[in-house]
C-alpha cells in the first residue's frame, strides 16, 4: 500500500515532556513526538509510520505552532485523521489542522523562519494559573516593588537592548555547541518587548517575541538571560554587543526557564502554521 503524507500543525503544552524529539518506545522519558507517534500507530494498526518535526523544542517549552510531517499507509481524509488523532492524544497536546503534502515535504529544511515568545511577570507574586506558562521573573530586590518607574525603567533598559541580537551574528555566546561542527552563524529577524494584554492575571506580564531563520540549542533562553541580566542593571548592550562580534567562552548569563517559552509560528514559502 502507497505511504500517505501529511502536513500538520501541533499545539502543546511542554510541562510534562522531556521536549519534542524521540527518545525511544520505553517511554520513561516521555516526549511530544513519541506520544504522536503512539497515536498514529494506532490508527494505522501497528504498521510502520514516521513522524518529522520541524522544531526540537526543550523539555518543558510549549507550542502553538509546532509543524510536523507524518507518513502512514493508511488511506485516511486528513480532516477523519485529525480527529482520529486527537481522541488519542493527551489532553495537553492537539493536531490542530492537517493536510495532504507531498511525499518530500521536509518541515525542517524548508522552513523559512521561526517565531518564538517567551512570557514572564515582574510582579512579585505570579499568579497561580499562570505559573506552567509564564516565567516568574523579579527584577527588582525582594524588598522594592516591580509596579510603578523602577519596574518600568528595567524593562525599557531590555527593550532598548533588543536591537542589539537583530541582524546576522554568530550566536556562539548565546547558544550550545553544536558537536556536529555547524555554523553558529543566524540571522535574527526581529526581537521585541511588549506588554500582553491584561487577561485578570497579573498587571505584569511580558513578552519577548524573537523570529529568526533558525536558532541553536538554548539560543533564544540564553537571549532573554542576557536581557534579564540587562533589566537588573548586571549587564549593559555593549557587553552583549562585544560578545557577538567575537564569542566567548564564558556565558552573559544562565539561561531563561523553559517554561516562558513557547513556539508560535513556523513559516514556509506561502505558508505559515498559523494560517
Amino acid at each position: 500500500m502507497a505511504e500517505q503524507h501529511y502536513r500538520v500543525v501541533i499545539a502543546y503544552k511542554g510541562r510534562d515532556y522531556f521536549g519534542w524529539q524521540y527518545l525511544g518506545d520505553a517511554g520513561e522519558k516521555p516526549t511530544v513526538q513519541f506520544e504522536i507517534l503512539k497515536a498514529l500507530r494506532k490508527i494505522s494498526k501497528y504498521e510502520t509510520c514516521q513522524v518529522a518535526g520541524a522544531s526540537r523544542t526543550d523539555a518543558g517549552v510549549h507550542a502553538l505552532g509546532q509543524v510536523a510531517k507524518l507518513t502512514t499507509p493508511l488511506q485516511i481524509a486528513p480532516d477523519k485523521l485529525q480527529r482520529g488523532m486527537n481522541s488519542l492524544l493527551p489532553r495537553d497536546i492537539r493536531m490542530v489542522a492537517c493536510a495532504r503534502c507531498a511525499p518530500v515535504f521536509n518541515p525542517n529544511r524548508e522552513a523559512i523562519s521561526k517565531t518564538y515568545r517567551y512570557y514572564f511577570t515582574i510582579d512579585a507574586l505570579c499568579a497561580p494559573l499562570l505559573g506552567d506558562l509564564v516565567a516568574h521573573v523579579p527584577l527588582l530586590p525582594a524588598t522594592a516593588t516591580a509596579t510603578g518607574d523602577a519596574g518600568e525603567n528595567r524593562i525599557q533598559r531590555m527593550k532598548a537592548a533588543c536591537d542589539v541580537f537583530v541582524g546576522e551574528h554568530d550566536f556562539s555566546s548565546f547558544s550550545v555547541r553544536d558537536v556536529s561542527g555547524k555554523s553558529a552563524i543566524r540571522t535574527v529577524a526581529s526581537l521585541e518587548l511588549f506588554k500582553t494584554p491584561d487577561a485578570g492575571f497579573g498587571e505584569g506580564v511580558y513578552c519577548f517575541e524573537i523570529k529568526g531563520n533558525g536558532f541553536l540549542k538554548y539560543m533564544v533562553r540564553y537571549i532573554v538571560g542576557s536581557l534579564f541580566e540587562v533589566g537588573r542593571e548586571n549587564l549593559d548592550a555593549a557587553a552583549i554587543d562585544a560578545a557577538l562580534a567575537l564569542p566567548q567562552p564564558e556565558k552573559l548569563s544562565a539561561k531563561a526557564k523553559a517554561k516562558g517559552l513557547h513556539l508560535i509560528e513556523i513559516d514556509y514559502d506561502g505558508l505559515s502554521s498559523q494560517r
